[in-house]
């Protein structure tokens, strides 16, 4: 099994690029089903999305790397088709689900594995299947696989979520894009990748508009044509560098292929504890400042506080001055990476939904252990921070989602290496 060892607190200078975004490559392959020939563009090279590759071919489709160029060349020429999504691709990557809506869609039945992923609570699928019962399919859970079946086709309705959830609007969104009539979904996730996915979806022959927290899915006409398409770029990414360089930059570090409009929350939380960043058109630089203040954040739905940089955020929280609150709002059990930073040294409470983090702190360096893709990230971020050595085991989750982490690190004077 593979470890990082970092030697703490080396401060960071240069430039980052930032990669395509994994939570909007996912759907968007999933939705390639739909499609002839897709050719995705800016594609991060992480395991989930050679997972969902793989996923792609067992269904039937052709996958083509092209990894010089960050991208993926995807064709279904409609022969040997498989509607089963098995538990050995499914287990560890929770957006093999959405190829649920995808194939009900155009085969109009599919079985599925009920997801896997990471270990921060339930995350149920129950809110997908609410949609695609109101969508017209009959559904049924069978030793652990989701059967689905619209044998006439889907149907559009009126759908409004009883909460705000990425994954169900996602396949909502898939399942309703052929579905005879207007589809119609309230109280819906908002985020970029949604939108992502539903420009796609366009280029396809959707007619989709959205208002506010309304998606209205219209007389859509699949375009046998070739789609091609940039992924945008992976806002979690960003984030959790402009952290990193909150917490070590020299002088200043520059962020590059990035939207800061996308990011605003995340720079107004960062900008309110004290660190100085210059917005460009498509750049941001971010200048470290030690005299940091408190604050307290809930993570929300997009536009919110995103609950993916809740574990990044606390790890600078540990270096400010004061007493910080995070309270976790999306998911139940995400404070896995808190006894880990305890192991370091930090001072954390946690009450109810809530992380009490008291600083400034010394931290110092340790072994630990990663217990999710994000938590993983924030146990980089503290051991650059340390002082002395840090070793992460259980890596393959960090493998998951970032892209070339070690390399754009160490292009920043981080001392950091991959051991097996």
């Amino acid at each position: 099994m593979q470890k990082l060892i970092i030697q703490g607190k080396k401060e960071l200078k240069g430039k980052i690029s930032i990669s395509g975004s994994k939570n909007a490559t996912l759907p968007i392959l999933a939705a390639s089903i739909l499609a002839n020939r897709v050719h995705l563009k800016n594609v991060p090279l992480v395991k989930d999305i050679f997972t969902m590759a793989e996923l792609l071919n067992f269904i039937g489709l052709k996958t083509k790397f092209i990894k010089k160029e960050n991208s993926i060349k995807i064709i279904n020429n409609e022969k040997n088709i498989n509607t089963l999504a098995p538990y050995k691709l499914v287990k560890t990557m929770r957006a093999g689900v959405l190829v649920l809506g995808s194939l009900l869609t155009k085969y109009k039945k599919a079985k599925v594995s009920l997801p896997g992923g990471c270990a921060i609570g339930s995350r149920p699928v129950d809110l997908h299947l609410f949609a695609l019962k109101k969508l017209g399919a009959n559904i049924k859970i069978k030793d652990g696989y989701i059967l689905a079946e619209a044998k006439k086709g889907l149907k559009g309705a009126i759908i409004r979520f009883p909460s705000i959830s990425v994954g169900a609007t996602e396949n909502a969104l898939l399942a309703a894009f052929k579905a005879k009539g207007k589809t119609i979904l309230k109280n819906c996730a908002i985020e970029p990748e949604i939108k992502d996915l539903i420009l796609f979806l366009k280029k396809l022959g959707a007619r989709i508009n959205i208002k506010g927290r309304m998606i209205v899915i219209s007389g859509n006409k699949i375009k046998n044509t070739k789609i091609i398409h940039e992924v945008i770029f992976d806002r979690i990414e960003l984030g959790t560098y402009m952290i990193a360089s909150a917490l070590l930059a020299k002088k200043s570090i520059t962020i590059n292929k990035i939207d800061p409009k996308i990011v605003k929350s995340e720079i107004s939380i960062l900008r309110k504890i004290g660190i100085q960043i210059i917005r460009k058109k498509t750049s941001i630089k971010i200048k470290r400042n030690k005299k940091l203040k408190k604050i307290n954040v809930t993570t929300k739905p997009y536009p919110g506080f995103p609950t993916d940089l809740q574990a990044q955020l606390m790890v600078l929280l540990t270096q400010v001055n004061g007493i910080s609150r995070i309270k976790e709002d999306i998911f139940e059990n995400r404070f896995m990476h808190v006894s880990e930073l305890k192991r370091m040294g930090a001072e954390i409470e946690i009450k109810n939904k809530t992380a009490i983090i008291k600083g400034p702190t010394k931290l110092t360096g340790a072994e630990v252990m990663a217990t999710d893709l994000r938590a993983s990230v924030s146990l980089v971020l503290a051991g650059l921070v340390a002082e002395n050595r840090t070793i992460i085991n259980r890596i393959y989750h960090l493998d998951r989602g970032y892209e070339f982490l070690e390399n754009k690190l160490k292009r920043c004077k981080a001392v950091i290496k991959r051991i097996k």
